[in-house]
């Protein structure tokens, strides 16, 4: 739901890579020395926590299958690929919203938190989802919107039908500034909507102003109001019932407003001058409406409502997972909270995945910072999501798309930690935006066009073979599918041993049967190289595994001994290494190829 990463991006001049169409080379040779097989799950955590070193796969649910035929994917698409899914390696799935909803901003404004949208299918395909997932050993994670609803929802439709109305106080409300009886004046302040423009919307039969952090259609809900809170124990405890195994929290920090109704600061440039944002408006911090301190009081909450209901599916607890765009590790930290009040299992460190720029000092800092500094919390490490660019926009050059994909998903799985992923990332799927306003599906794109084109980018449909339309649908897909489904697809990686596809099954693979990858610590290494990002996976039981990737376009030979951390070894013995890469003679002597990536035990 977050924008704010995008139109950094955006507004930095990196948005040309989206355009680049050029197929990266194929590979060359890859190791390990045999074909990677079915992944063993296996945790480092007991059942009980079974998402530590876990791997999460996201779900966008509309462009994964159509299994009906309409151009829209849905549940029972999901559940036709469970064995693919498997064989990858994916403990869970969380599924981005499939309630029923007027899909403004497609699933995210849910009318209806109980129900399964029609275009997705119905109650009982989701139920035999869940259970043949279970089948699968497969988690299912729903997406939980505590933010805003629908403005259709039958709440909202209350809240605005008369001042008076039980459920007025539901929905963030507020007279506006020099407000007559003729005269509905100003906004109440100068906040304004992630989606562009104000985020006051003038309601004209109950003469007030209604708040909404997101789209106009997506009234935020009053927190301060129990009655609220409530409501969404009984939507927790209706789905936990039907056996998910968790919930991936929306815009989470923005469930609380400043008492004072303040202005926010208007942010300035080098120059201390006012600049205008993607969508023309004056850029503003957002202080007053995000991450504001009842926000803890609300994840206490919920996590004691997660733990009363015993889990019907597997044993383990159930699992917290958090959209958490916050500005430090401290503040990262401060979701877990404390062993006396605990908050989030899991909330993402979206810092390290989202830097946007191959900047090995940086990313040394955000790694080594998610790994020392949140008290032995379990790292949350994604690069993707449904929000942003795909990683070859972000971080490619369109030479080396699959190679850099190979470096950032080495930091991805072979980093301590639970490991979370969009769909098609395995493949390498690229950013496809629409090339015209008329094409656009997202709303943002629409508020935002020309500099911010959306996220529809990012959402085409998942490449599954070579046809017409990738596999996807036998109709016209939602999106159109990119033309690189020739290429790029499951059935065409699936039978190459160089592909990326196989690529991540093999480290999947190593994450979660190699012993210094099931527990070990992260240490980094060579921490003065500009050129390459190396780190050490110590073991409990003394075993040592080196990783290093190269973050530039030339070749770069690395020394990866590592006595400074009490590993003697001087010999190191292959675990996985970029296409056609050369086994090292010894550990002081590494050679990576461009972008590549060496992975090797230590002897």
């Amino acid at each position: 739901m977050n924008r704010k990463n995008l139109n950094a991006f955006l507004a930095a001049g990196l948005s040309s890579a989206m355009s680049l169409g050029i197929a990266a080379p194929p590979g060359t040779g890859q190791t390990p020395d045999s074909k990677p097989s079915a992944v063993h799950h296996s945790s480092a955590g007991s059942l009980e926590n079974w998402w530590k070193n876990a791997v999460i796969y996201e779900i966008y649910p509309r462009s994964f299958q159509d299994s009906n035929g309409d151009g829209i994917g849905d549940l029972n698409g999901i559940t036709a690929h469970l064995d693919y899914l498997q064989k990858l390696g994916v403990d869970a799935i969380w599924i981005t919203p499939c309630y029923p909803s007027p899909q403004v901003d497609f699933g995210y404004d849910i009318s209806d938190y109980e129900a399964i949208d029609p275009q997705y299918g119905t109650m009982a395909d989701f139920d035999r989802l869940v259970a043949e997932a279970k089948k699968h050993n497969i988690r299912v994670v729903m997406d939980m919107v505590m933010n805003h609803s629908s403005d259709k929802h039958k709440w909202f439709l209350e809240s605005r039908s008369s001042r008076d109305n039980p459920k007025r106080n539901w929905y963030v409300w507020r007279d506006g500034k020099g407000e007559t009886a003729t005269d509905k004046g100003q906004p109440p302040n100068n906040w304004q909507s992630d989606f562009g423009h104000s985020a006051w919307e003038w309601d004209e039969k109950t003469r007030q102003y209604y708040y909404h952090k997101f789209y106009i259609q997506q009234p935020d809900f009053n927190w301060n109001n129990p009655a609220v809170e409530k409501a969404f124990d009984d939507i927790l405890n209706f789905w936990m019932k039907k056996g998910v195994a968790g919930f991936r929290f929306d815009a989470i920090t923005t469930l609380f407003e400043d008492p004072q109704w303040r202005d926010d600061k208007e942010l300035k440039d080098k120059e201390g001058k006012t600049y205008l944002n993607a969508y023309g408006d004056v850029a503003l911090d957002d202080a007053m409406t995000n991450n504001l301190p009842q926000v803890y009081d609300v994840l206490q909450h919920v996590r004691k409502v997660e733990d009363s209901v015993n889990p019907n599916t597997f044993p383990g607890r159930r699992v917290m997972i958090g959209e958490t765009y916050v500005p430090t590790v401290k503040d990262l930290l401060n979701m877990y909270g404390t062993k006396e009040k605990p908050e989030f299992e899991l909330p993402m460190d979206t810092q390290l995945g989202f830097i946007n720029k191959l900047n090995v000092a940086t990313f040394r800092s955000k790694l080594d910072d998610v790994e020392t500094k949140i008290e032995g919390n379990e790292p949350l490490l994604v690069f993707d999501n449904h929000d942003n660019p795909r990683i070859d926009a972000r971080y490619g050059d369109g030479v080396h798309d699959t190679d850099i994909t190979r470096v950032i998903s080495t930091i991805l799985f072979a980093s301590r930690g639970t490991s979370l992923f969009y769909y098609g990332a395995e493949l390498g799927m690229k950013t496809t935006p629409p090339t015209r306003k008329d094409d656009v599906k997202d709303p943002v794109g629409l508020t935002g066009w020309p500099k911010d084109k959306g996220r529809d980018g990012e959402r085409t449909p998942m490449q599954w073979d070579d046809s017409v339309n990738a596999g996807f649908s036998k109709a016209k897909p939602w999106l159109p599918v990119p033309p690189n489904k020739a290429e790029i697809n499951v059935k065409a990686e699936e039978s190459d041993p160089n592909s990326l596809l196989n690529w991540y099954e093999a480290l999947i693979k190593l994450k979660k049967t190699n012993p210094a990858f099931l527990s070990g610590e992260n240490v980094m290494l060579n921490t003065d190289d500009p050129k390459v990002l190396s780190w050490l996976r110590r073991g409990s039981d003394h075993s040592a595994v080196v990783v290093a990737t190269n973050f530039t376009a030339e070749p770069q030979t690395v020394n990866l001994s590592a006595a400074s951390a009490g590993v003697s070894g001087t010999k190191v013995k292959t675990l996985l290494k970029t296409p056609g890469a050369a086994d090292p003679i010894s550990i002081d002597k590494v050679e990576l190829p461009a972008f590549g990536v060496y992975i090797g035990e230590v002897q």
